[in-house]
């Protein structure tokens, strides 16, 4: 059990040596680090009466540890995979996101106590903020489409709803020996399937390894007739679930998963979920240790929050549910985006690595001529260049919390958008990121909480898209109002800025608009650095801002004045953030849905009303992807604001330094590389 603090998780072993006698334990290296960090350091040898052993549940290896521990008189701990475990099975070599560590038995036994057990009949599990991340962290589970294995494509079609589902297993899993069930019960489990619901359709659904070809399962192709159906398409059970009408389980996850998408499943095992008031089970438990009544949240809470210990990969720690549920929406994104590979069109030779660590960790990415049709391949393309893909391209583009240093000088990313609808900077058509913006106008209470968590962390570290640049200096008194200016080729001016498109006209409109304000001027860092165009004469600046402020730092900036005036900057929606006043001249990503001052013309579609969190929560969290510079891992967006904010980040190449060089000399021909 881990109580989520700095203490050591209840069932530390303290002083006492924990050995193993398993080669799973030696061959996986993420178990044993999560053993060391839940208090459990595993060694080699022989253990005393004073020690502990550690076995993989009930495994057929686990007798070995077991009969030590007997003629020692050690002690005995399980260990096993938890609920929401990975992208792929441990028998493809994918290491778990956290373990279950039960010092009495094995959750999927009722026949010994365990510390679930024991969690779920002891603890009040009353706790207001304890019941809200359940309710929050199921319905993150449900929306991201998530269970126990996750490597399957949550686009695939669930059969038409009204059919009963009867969910096959592994033969002689432990969960199934051990929960006193055997292939006859999963007849018996047909059977009432099927008269208890004359006439409807029955889908057997198998399980991910035995569709894998690793184990068989209880129910074969000789089930089949034409009522019942052998289910083996990859389909999110979550979908799954959605369209039946009952469901039939022995002792299986998706039973536990049920109960959280509205069903009472029918149980004929005894599995850790059964006996809590919340299943109908055909062969109860007649222990005293169970029969106490849970709602669905209590049960999620004690199973998923109090009873793992969760793994942090990208800071090698232990974690929350919530860590293990952001890395897992990361990595399986990664995979049903990718996993197909990408023929990808007008990335610039410097892109084209950074490319394949984001899109290319499962089918390395194939860079097509201008001329070459994709293929079979999805295709993507750089977002400027949407003409030279073949039409339908997923567009790509950086993110908005980008790196430390610019992308002129060759900084690769940590974050990028992919759209397949349109552009975020392109007001003309729907994107990808209005549309997410608008379904967040209203917010969930956990996304709440992480929105407003991220905000305070960007605000804190002071941290911007690209994060360079110097403190401010001191600032004349008066009504400050800050003119971030842009780069004037740049796709966002020319699609989204309307009539006021140049930097010099932006600083006429803000003076025109307010004759007795403070204008400060910050020019564009591409601009500054002479690689892109939009340089103001110094004569025109003199007349216009009171104060110009190169290189330096946006986000000191941004907590310092009072309001900004913009064309399409994302210092607009940094602002925003911060909770400075924006006026908007052009029609940004960010204008629109009334958290701004709009001079432009904006799109009549962006009709919804969300708030500065739902706001952050689609452009920041939903809409990018991520990718951890440290561990080369698809990671949620918290990651990559530690990376930015303690300075962990890779330094580029000697040869990137020297071509960033060689471009500022050739800066006239920019057109080349971007």
């Amino acid at each position: 059990m881990h109580p989520e603090n700095d203490e050591k998780p209840a069932g530390h072993a303290g002083d006492r040596r924990v050995f193993y006698f398993n080669a799973g334990f030696f061959r996986q290296r993420r178990t044993r680090r999560i053993m060391e960090l839940a208090g459990y350091p595993l060694r080699l040898g022989k253990p005393t009466a004073d020690d502990l052993v550690a076995v993989w549940g009930h495994s057929p290896y686990a007798s070995r540890g077991e009969k030590v521990a007997e003629a020692t008189g050690a002690g005995l701990i399980r260990v096993e995979d938890i609920f929401l475990r990975s992208l792929f099975p441990g028998r493809d070599g994918e290491p778990p996101l956290g373990l279950a560590i039960d010092t009495q038995g094995v959750h999927f036994n009722p026949n010994t106590p365990t510390d679930l057990e024991t969690l779920l009949a002891t603890h009040p599990l009353d706790d207001t903020v304890l019941m809200d991340r359940a309710r929050g962290a199921i319905a993150r589970i449900h929306e991201a489409h998530l269970s126990k294995y996750t490597a399957f494509d949550a686009e695939t079609h669930a059969p038409d709803p009204g059919y009963v589902l009867v969910i096959d297993q592994t033969r002689g899993d432990a969960s199934v020996t051990h929960g006193n069930a055997d292939a006859n019960t999963f007849r018996e489990m047909l059977y009432y399937a099927q008269e208890e619901h004359p006439g409807a359709r029955i889908l057997i659904k198998t399980h991910p390894e035995t569709n894998q070809g690793h184990r068989e399962g209880y129910f074969s192709g000789t089930d089949e007739n034409d009522r019942i159906r052998l289910f083996t398409d990859p389909v999110s059970p979550w979908a799954l679930l959605d369209g039946a009408i009952a469901v039939y389980t022995v002792s299986s996850q998706l039973g536990f998963e049920s109960i959280f998408a509205g069903h009472r499943p029918q149980v004929f095992g005894q599995p850790f979920y059964a006996g809590w008031d919340l299943t109908d089970d055909r062969h109860p438990l007649t222990l005293p240790r169970r029969g106490r009544r849970l709602s669905k949240a209590q049960l999620f809470a004690a199973t998923m929050i109090l009873y793992p210990v969760w793994y942090d990969p990208y800071r090698d720690r232990l974690g929350t549910l919530e860590d293990a549920i952001s890395a897992l929406e990361a990595q399986t994104r990664a995979w049903r985006e990718d996993r197909h590979g990408w023929a990808a069109y007008a990335m610039r030779l410097w892109k084209r690595r950074p490319l394949q660590k984001f899109f290319g960790r499962y089918e390395a990415l194939r860079f097509a001529a201008d001329t070459l049709p994709a293929g079979p391949r999805p295709a993507m393309v750089w977002a400027s260049k949407p003409e030279v893909a073949p039409e339908g391209a997923i567009r790509i583009e950086d993110g908005f919390l980008r790196s430390r240093g610019l992308g002129a000088d060759l900084i690769p990313p940590l974050s990028l958008v992919c759209d397949d609808l349109g552009i975020y900077y392109d007001p003309s058509k729907e994107s990808r990121l209005e549309r997410l913006i608008a379904s967040r106008a209203e917010l969930r209470p956990d996304q709440q909480a992480r929105a407003e968590a991220l905000i305070k962390t960007l605000t804190k570290q002071r941290l911007s898209k690209y994060n360079l640049g110097d403190t401010a200096p001191a600032l004349p008194q008066g009504h400050l109002i800050l003119v971030p200016g842009q780069v004037e080729d740049d796709a966002s001016i020319k699609l989204g800025a309307g009539a006021i498109n140049t930097n010099l006209a932006l600083l006429e409109k803000t003076r025109a608009e307010n004759p007795d304000a403070v204008i400060l001027y910050k020019p564009h860092p591409d601009v500054e650095a002479g690689l892109r165009t939009g340089q103001i004469p110094p004569e025109a600046l003199d007349n216009l801002a009171d104060m110009v402020l190169p290189c330096t730092n946006p986000a000191d900036l941004l907590d310092r004045v009072d309001e900004v005036w913009t064309m399409t900057s994302l210092m607009g929606f940094e602002a925003l953030l911060r909770g400075v006043k924006v006026t908007t001249t052009g029609a940004p990503f960010y204008a629109g849905w009334g958290l701004t001052r709009d001079l432009g013309r904006i799109p009549a579609r962006r009709a919804a009303r969300p708030t500065i969190e739902g706001l952050a929560h689609a452009t920041l969290i939903d809409y990018p992807r991520y990718h951890d510079p440290v561990t080369d891992l698809p990671c949620p967006i918290e990651v990559v604001a530690d990376r930015l904010a303690s300075g962990t980040i890779p330094r580029p190449s000697r040869a990137n330094r020297a071509l960033a060089k060689l471009q500022g000399v050739f800066a006239s021909y920019a057109g080349w590389w971007r």
